[in-house]
Order: structure tokens, then sequence, then C-alpha cells
């Protein structure tokens, strides 16, 4: 079992005129087995949280503490907290020209496990997980993201995830750009993972149709850098229904 703990944390970025300030408290615990959702209006902080998990170095950490099992991971590199068991699906994934699908995918999981797969195996293990998110084989061949199309990168992140099996994955937006077909397809493979029990999944969104595929255990309403309400999938129900504007007027007038 492993726990991600985000205590206080504090976030700024660079913008015209100096550091502004994205993150104003945040205190999230993540566990094995649990999928949060973190709900909000646009330039609420929720994307500002997801790349600070992953150490994008855009944006600094001005106070509070992040742990994963208890280990610092404020002061890991950004490969460290991948190897740690963090995992980040982006809502915008880059291409990486030159690069095969495949090699990219042997690499990663090499690093994660510390020994490379043998080939045969894992031809096998990538070809599964790529039938089950409906991905045709030649992808494999194919440049990492290049040319492809919005719901074919976001399924590309989810197969990522299914083969690296990260103790804590953050989806930011993987619902984006997703038609009907394609969303269903990336849900499935989300609720795949968190079958195990073994990974925490904290899903970042602004819509509840996700939410129709993915039933969270907690939903966390976030506005102006900071989770202002929370409760369990219900809560989803009621933001579907009533929207932010209670929230964000809430937060404006504290």
């Amino acid at each position: 079992m492993s726990t991600l703990e985000i205590r206080d944390l504090h976030v700024t970025v660079e913008a015209d005129g100096g550091a502004r300030e994205i993150l104003r408290g945040v205190d999230l615990t993540v566990r094995s087995g649990e999928t949060h959702a973190i709900m909000g209006p646009n330039g609420s902080g929720k994307s500002t949280l997801a790349y600070s998990i992953a150490g994008h170095p855009k944006y600094t950490v001005t106070g509070g503490t992040v742990t994963l099992d208890g280990e610092d991971v404020l002061a890991m590199s950004v490969d460290e907290r991948a190897r740690a068991g963090l995992f980040l699906a982006m809502q915008y994934p880059v291409e990486v020209p030159g690069v095969s699908v495949s090699n990219f995918l042997r690499t990663s999981v090499t690093a994660v496990r510390g020994e490379a797969p043998k080939l045969r195996t894992w031809i096998k293990e990538m070809k599964g997980a790529m039938e089950g998110l409906s991905m045709d084989a030649a992808f494999a061949e194919r440049s990492v993201n290049e040319g492809f199309s919005g719901g074919e990168k976001k399924r590309h992140e989810i197969l990522q995830m299914q083969l690296l099996q990260p103790k804590i994955a953050v989806l930011d937006e993987t619902d984006s750009g997703l038609d009907v077909d394609a969303l269903r397809i990336v849900s499935e493979g989300v609720n795949k993972v968190a079958e195990n029990g073994e990974v925490g999944i904290l899903l970042i969104t602004h819509y509840t149709r996700i939410l129709r595929y993915i039933t969270p255990d907690f939903v966390h309403v976030f506005v102006d850098g900071r989770i202002v309400a929370e409760g369990g999938a219900e809560l989803a129900d009621e933001l579907e229904a009533q929207g932010y504007d209670e929230y964000v007027k809430a937060a404006a007038g504290a």
C-alpha cells in the first residue's frame, strides 16, 4: 500500500510583473486503491497541482510538503519521481519524433523495473495492452505521438500507465478532446489499472462526463488554488447540476 501526502502546498509561477502564487495551501492524501477526482473551473490551479507533483521546472514550490510513502518527493528529480512510482498523464502529450512507441515504452519500463523485459515477453505484454485499448499494432513502430489524433494520444498515455504500473497516477484532463468512443475506451483502461487496488488515481477534470465511466471514491472542488469542498461521487452530480458559482463566490468572499 502506498500513500501520497500533500500538506499546505504553495506554488508560484513566473508571470509579467514577477512571481504569481497559483496554489495557496493544498492538503490532499491519495492512497493505493483510491480514485480521487479534482474538479473546478478554468484557472483554478488543477493542472498546476499535477505538474508540481511531477516536478515541472516552470513551477516553484514556496511552501509545504509532498511525500510518497514518507519519502520527500520535492527533493527528487523528475526521473527519480517517476522511478519512485509517480506517473503523470498529460493534458497535451508531446510528440517525440524519431523515437518509436515500442522503444519508448520498453525504455520507460526498464527504468522503472530496474531491468529490461525479455523481448519476446515484452512484445506479448505490449501488444496485449494495446489490444485492450483498441490500438492498432502498427502504432508500436510509429514515432511517439507524431501524427496521432487526440484520442490516440490519450490512449497512449493510458497504455504507458498500464505497463508502468505506478504507485500513484495523476491524470490531467485525460478526457479533453475525446469523442464518446475514445472516452469509453480510455475510461475502461483506467478502470483496468484501478481494479488491482494497488494504484492510487488522482483524476483532474472540468466535467463529469468521464465520471460516468470512472466512479471516484472522493471528489474535491478546487477553486483559487485550494480545495474548498470535498465529498463522495454524489458531489460530482451536484456540480453537474449547479456548476461552480457558489464555490467561486464563497472563495472570493473568504
